[in-house]
């Protein structure tokens, strides 16, 4: 299975509380305009009666029969049954909805459905930020070549999914990468979504500023504001962006204590990363101390910024040395342990879509 070269067209979902956006893939390839129709997130007739006139609209304009629809949906879920319930952004779907079956049993395809945390990692694995970076580093004349990955989105919520050497980490409960409820930086009564989402922004600009919760100002609003385009508390809004920055930064670390692979970052939020990337690196790369007052690293490797251009050059050469073996040559290693965070150049929306399409390749194939 090459998703590069695959002839088969897999329709697809990104769905998100607000909006839906549907597509058709073949060849790793959109092969329609894109169909945005609203989720009605509160309502599970017209949530499913979204879902299915969507995908109807983009039967009506493929070139061919769709082998399987695949789509992302926010957990927690039952994904092997297609079996969604409980969703804090979908209220529409408190009890146990089986929408795999609905839709299966209303277009007579397989129906794959996975968390969209999940979907936009493996895309960014097989068909974006992975292979693009390790091409990147063989270009520099670097010889390192990455297999892991780490994808996080932010925005309303904070999401993630995980890839190793190609495979998607699902899990036994299909929680495989839930790092919204890893642990807040700032309050341990907190999960890290509380830090790290639109609602962190407009919080600590709200508290900085001395006003209400203003939920109508969103980060978009918040950065303007802190690079001078906009009239607001400037000194507030860039606090906002550091400590967003500074919570992922924590998050980051403790997820690269377990995976030792690259990071990409998508989603609206990343706009920002100016305002929110500096915090973040000081965070990753800061020390340690031992209670007798000595320093150590945080991570057993450096952490490099893959948006910087000089940092990327270092990164993709690392420190390549030749040891002699004895009465048989030499052996050729890079002697740099790194890993490296920067931001996706599909989108999420697009990558949610190419990691949906593989990930429907490949059940095919298994079955």
């Amino acid at each position: 299975m090459n998703p590069n070269t695959d002839s088969r067209v897999i329709l697809t979902l990104d769905a998100g509380g607000t909006n839906f956006v549907f597509s058709a893939i073949q060849a790793n390839i959109a092969i329609v305009e894109p169909i945005n129709l609203p989720s009605e997130a509160h309502n599970l007739e017209k949530c499913i009666g979204n879902i299915i006139a969507g995908f109807l609209r983009i039967q009506a304009t493929i070139p061919k029969a769709a082998s399987a629809i695949s789509f992302a949906f926010p957990g927690p879920a039952d994904y092997a049954k297609g079996i969604i319930g409980n969703l804090p952004n979908f209220e529409a779907f408190n009890g146990n909805i089986p929408l795999g079956a609905i839709l299966e049993n209303r277009f007579g395809i397989p129906v794959y459905i996975n968390n969209d945390g999940n979907l936009f990692a493996y895309g960014e694995a097989l068909s974006g930020f992975l292979p693009e970076i390790n091409r990147k580093i063989i270009e520099h004349g670097g010889i390192k070549q990455y297999q892991n990955l780490i994808g996080l989105t932010l925005g309303t919520g904070f999401g993630g999914g995980i890839v190793l050497n190609k495979t998607l980490v699902i899990g036994d409960s299909g929680c495989g990468a839930e790092v919204h409820n890893s642990l807040n930086k700032f309050d341990n009564n907190w999960n890290a979504e509380e830090s790290i989402s639109t609602r962190a922004i407009q919080r600590v600009y709200s508290e900085e500023t001395g006003n209400d919760f203003n939920p109508a100002i969103m980060p978009k609003d918040i950065a303007n504001i802190a690079n001078g385009l906009s009239n607001g508390d400037r000194n507030a809004a860039i606090v906002a962006f550091e400590k967003f920055g500074e919570a992922l930064g924590s998050s980051i670390s403790n997820i690269l204590t377990l995976i030792d692979g690259i990071v990409v970052l998508g989603g609206g939020i990343t706009a920002a990363w100016d305002l929110f990337s500096p915090s973040l690196f000081k965070e990753v790369n800061r020390n340690y101390f031992h209670f007798t007052g000595s320093e150590n690293d945080r991570l057993s490797f450096k952490v490099f910024d893959l948006e910087n251009s000089s940092q990327f050059n270092s990164f993709a050469m690392g420190k390549v040395e030749k040891i002699n073996i004895p009465g048989n040559g030499t052996i050729e290693f890079d002697n740099m342990p790194r890993a490296g965070i920067g931001i996706s150049k599909l989108g999420a929306s697009h990558s949610i879509s190419l990691g949906a399409y593989t990930y429907a390749l490949q059940q095919l194939d298994n079955n």
